[in-house]
């Protein structure tokens, strides 16, 4: 290996499993260097295969003290003929070893070239961290202008610009200041915060044109989506743009009404590189999917899960599924309402429980990378 020339060596060590390259960085100090090095984390990161990151709290808030969870990175084995996912426990990032995580919730709000975005909130806390589960590094932001005290509706989105290659953390606070729970009318104060990783300071953007729906919108071609919950809005999706900062609407599938169901849940996300929104009512779940980026002709209705599917699981209907992940053989991968981690098989047309870990946990697509947190300047960096 000695004789190998290094572009080879940097090759070669770049294909191996990440747990097999955390210990080839003990080796020698040769290879701790290149393993350490940013060329070899993009490179890894160009091959780095789909998996998911999953935050589990078995406690779920019920025990005291509290605990916070751990973050747990499932790989999705594929074979010739099927897939399994397998968990290493080695591999898990235990929040609660570190002391500033606790008597609070954390909750996963993004994830892009393996870092995640954590927010902690809870009774004096309303925090925002980036985190490498696999280098075991995180750093804490600074305190934003507007925080949650109260009842508020807080939105993020973590991405990277497409032309100016900057990490942003987008925040939005949706609340009354005075905190007023009681109200049912718009909020008084919806207004975003962009963080760049490596200026340790946040930057007010103003007022957002636009009431969102739900704690994170997805990633996808240097843009965060989310859906729009003004009923007068000409399209119920609304994009942000990291490069040039601005909000703006974006197209929409087909409003699909099912008289017979009285509730209905939607959610956004990513699967093999297409926005998809699902739509959960009573009796029927619906994944759309857009074929071409940005093209409003392109919103596809690619399934159509009915109550009936599967026998055993009928009350999938009931609570809100989010979708995580779709694999290779066209599965795809969706968490129930906290619960119960999904896989939906298009050739059996069927529905079964993957029983990987007992309630409770989110999760989100995710690809292991080793881009470290030093490479932004100025920025303090923990490691756990």
């Amino acid at each position: 290996m000695e004789d190998l020339p290094v572009h080879i060596l940097i090759d070669i060590l770049s294909r191996l499993p990440v747990k097999t390259i955390i210990h080839c960085k003990f080796v020698c100090k040769k290879w701790l260097d290149l393993i350490s090095d940013s060329y070899f984390a993009n490179l890894h990161l160009s091959r780095s295969p789909a998996s998911l990151m999953l935050h589990h709290n078995p406690d779920n808030g019920m025990k005291a003290p509290r605990k916070v969870g751990i973050l747990k990175w499932v790989e999705v084995k594929d074979e010739l003929d099927h897939h399994h996912l397998h968990h290493d426990p080695v591999m898990s990032f235990d929040l609660d070893l570190a002391p500033i995580f606790q008597h609070s919730q954390i909750l996963p709000v993004g994830s892009v070239n393996g870092l995640i975005c954590l927010w902690q909130y809870g009774p004096k806390s309303d925090n925002t961290y980036i985190c490498n589960p696999i280098t075991r590094e995180y750093m804490i932001l600074p305190r934003q202008q507007y925080y949650r005290e109260g009842y508020a509706m807080i939105i993020y989105c973590f991405g990277v610009g497409s032309l100016t290659q900057e990490y942003k953390v987008i925040r939005i606070f949706q609340g009354d200041i005075p905190p007023d729970p009681t109200s049912s009318s718009r909020p008084s104060i919806v207004e975003a915060e962009v963080y760049t990783l490596g200026t340790c300071q946040w930057r007010s953007l103003g007022h957002v044109p636009y009431l969102l729906n739900g704690w994170s919108g997805p990633f996808l071609n240097g843009n965060a989506h989310w859906i729009v919950l003004d009923r007068d809005s000409p399209e119920e999706l609304c994009t942000f743009d990291f490069d040039k900062e601005t909000f703006e609407l974006f197209p929409s599938p087909p409003v699909e009404i099912i008289e017979e169901s009285q509730m209905h849940f939607q959610s956004l996300a990513v699967l093999k590189g297409c926005l998809c929104q699902s739509d959960t009512f009573e009796s029927q779940f619906t994944i759309w999917v857009m074929k071409e980026y940005g093209i409003k002709e392109s919103w596809h209705r690619e399934v159509i899960i009915k109550e009936s599917i599967s026998p055993d699981l009928d009350w999938v209907m009931w609570e809100p599924v989010y979708l995580t992940e779709g694999l290779k053989d066209g599965t795809i991968l969706m968490i129930y309402y906290e619960d119960k981690l999904l896989a939906y098989s298009p050739k059996t047309r069927t529905i079964e429980d993957t029983k990987i870990f007992k309630p409770y946990f989110t999760g989100m697509g995710y690809r292991p990378s080793f881009l470290k947190l030093q490479k932004f300047a100025s920025e303090r960096v923990y490691v756990l």
